[in-house]
């Protein structure tokens, strides 16, 4: 019972945060930009967006959607790292966490408390905006991107896995160092994701290798690329006919890997913060 206190108190407080809510109205911002850029580019060229040749439609829809969706993912790394980084280095540091220690309740309760409030943060912000991007492409096209649950839960299991590596480094630093270490672990990801997809579209299995040890170190990256891959058209897929197209497609034991990874992550943050001195 204690845990879902705790997690309710984690919501509620997370909730309240000025972070939370301007990225909540940015988040709108985005959405009709979104509807009215697609709107734009559908009167503007007609002759793509026809339902004549379904095929060249279904390419013109897909492009624009893929880009949203990877705006979204970004915003939800962002929001995911910047709203938890606080939640125990920051008590820590002001010593609220005492008031909460000292009543009866184990600390692993309330570090899994405070993981499920912000994991259903998360998961709230993810489905109103990557979902706001998905009706909104339908109710101005009705297209809908193939595989849209696969892809959605792979951008889901991201934002836990970076949440778990943010409870971790809260465990152990600082507010600032665990937001500087937790995105700069992002940027290597990013980066790798990059090398390894040129190196595989130049045939250099030297870059390929450097981006996959890049992607072993921090696979968050991997989850989005294996994410967007299952929710592009198999034309997409096979001819890479945009930036966002994996030539070198993370397999399914990355997709393991990263959930075995975010798993630790919250393990050793628990051991940490069971041992840690208040």
């Amino acid at each position: 019972m204690s845990v879902w206190t705790i997690t309710g108190l984690t919501f509620k407080e997370a909730a309240r945060r000025k972070i939370l809510w301007a990225a909540f109205l940015l988040g709108l911002a985005f959405l009709a930009l979104y509807g009215l850029g697609l709107y734009t580019l559908m009167k503007s060229d007609p002759q793509s967006f026809s339902e004549v040749n379904q095929l060249i439609r279904n390419q013109a829809l897909g492009a624009p959607l893929v880009m949203a969706l990877y705006a979204v993912n970004y915003l939800t790394v962002i929001m995911t790292v910047l709203t938890s980084s606080d939640t125990i280095a920051g008590e820590i540091t002001s010593g609220t966490i005492q008031s909460i220690v000292t009543k009866p309740i184990e600390r692993r309760e309330i570090l899994i408390g405070k993981w499920l409030g912000f994991a259903g943060m998360l998961t709230v912000y993810l489905l109103m905006m990557a979902g706001g991007i998905l009706c909104e492409t339908y109710l101005l096209s009705g297209y809908v991107a193939p595989n849209i649950a696969q892809g959605l839960s792979l951008m889901w299991v991201e934002s836990l896995l970076l949440l778990s590596i943010t409870f971790l480094f809260g465990a152990s630093f600082s507010t600032l160092a665990t937001g500087v270490i937790t995105f700069g672990l992002q940027g290597i990801a990013f980066i790798g994701g990059w090398i390894e997809q040129f190196g595989d579209m130049i045939h250099n299995q030297a870059a390929v290798k450097l981006g996959i040890a890049a992607s072993l170190v921090m696979p968050s990256e991997s989850l989005w690329r294996r994410a967007v891959y299952e929710m592009q058209s198999p034309i997409v897929k096979a001819v890479g006919m945009s930036p966002f197209s994996s030539a070198s497609t993370p397999s399914q034991t990355m997709v393991i890997y990263a959930i075995i990874y975010g798993a630790v992550a919250f393990c050793l943050a628990g051991r940490r913060f069971g041992r840690r001195d208040l």
